[in-house]
Parts: C-alpha cells; structure tokens; sequence
C-alpha cells in the first residue's frame, strides 16, 4: 500500500474534509481499503509488510470510527482546523443552554415512570437532530471552526444526558 500513516482521516478515504458525507461511499471506501490493507493478504510476505498491514488495518479503522460517527467527525474537523474541542477543560456553555440542561436533569429526577423518561427520550433525541443540523451549517457553510468546537461540546453534553436517561429506561425495563 502507498498511503501514508500520517494523513488525515479525509485523505485516507479520498473525500472531502466537510461535516456533511455520504455514508454508503464511506462504508464502501471502508470495506475497499481494509480488503487492500488485510494482514492476511500479507500472510506470505517479510515482517516489514505484514507489521505495515496491520499498522494500516488499526489506521483505516480508526478513521473510519472516527468519520463515520457525527460528533467525533465534527471534533476532529475542528482539531484539523486549529480548534480542539478541549472538552475537559472548555465547559464554558450560554447560560439558555445551561439553564435547559439543568431543567433536563430535575424533569429526569423527577421522572415518574416509564411514560415519562419516553417522552424525555424523545425530546432529547429531537434537540440532537436539530443540533447535528446547525453542526452542519456551521461546519460546511460557515467554517467557524471555533463556533463548530462550542456546539460539539454542547452536544457532548446532550449525549450524555441522552445515555444519562437511556440508563434508567433499562433500569425500569429490568
């Protein structure tokens, strides 16, 4: 193989550096380059190729978990673009954002069965529909990279929320 470890993950896969994909050539691309880069097809080869295999079997699969999944996508094109999320240190939120997330979290202690932590499951997933949509604008329109790290920490925040109120659906479900 002629590709080069160090590449990004856009290059690796022969597409363009933008939020927006499409998903079917990604997961074709993929299916290609890990046919190309299987540690099998260099099971007769000298130790140099096979390790260069499967050091290039780790690499396609690392970026192809990382594009494929949306949040980490828009992370990694802000990294690319001089702006790391930073997320541990960087919590800085508006307060409308905050004050929803606090309200979130009282409805879900407040939760009163199965009904309720449905309906909060859903508006959940609504508001990451529409926040994966302004990531988008955000990202292939505007190229704000700064703007685009903020969203994805809010979002960060939403999908642990999300996990946060999936948790106790199974818990009641048990």
């Amino acid at each position: 193989m002629n590709l080069n470890l160090q590449s990004n993950d856009f290059d690796i896969f022969g597409i363009e550096p933008r939020f927006t994909l499409d998903r079917d050539a990604l997961d074709a691309r993929w299916k290609d380059l890990q046919r190309e880069a299987h540690p099998d097809r260099f099971a007769t080869a000298d130790a140099q190729a096979q390790r260069q295999a499967m050091q290039w079997s780790v690499r396609i699969n690392e970026a192809y978990q990382r594009l494929k999944d949306p949040l980490k996508r828009a992370a990694y094109l802000c990294e690319l673009n001089g702006a790391p999320i930073q997320a541990e240190n960087n919590t800085a939120m508006p307060a409308a954002f905050l004050m929803q997330q606090m309200q979130w979290r009282e409805d879900l202690e407040e939760a009163g069965g199965l009904a309720d932590l449905e309906r909060m499951a859903d508006d959940v997933a609504a508001a990451r529909r529409d926040m994966l949509q302004s990531l988008q604008a955000t990202a292939d329109e505007l190229r704000d990279w700064l703007a685009l790290a903020q969203q994805v920490r809010a979002l960060m925040f939403v999908e642990r929320f999300a996990r946060d109120v999936e948790s106790r659906i199974d818990l009641l479900g048990q």
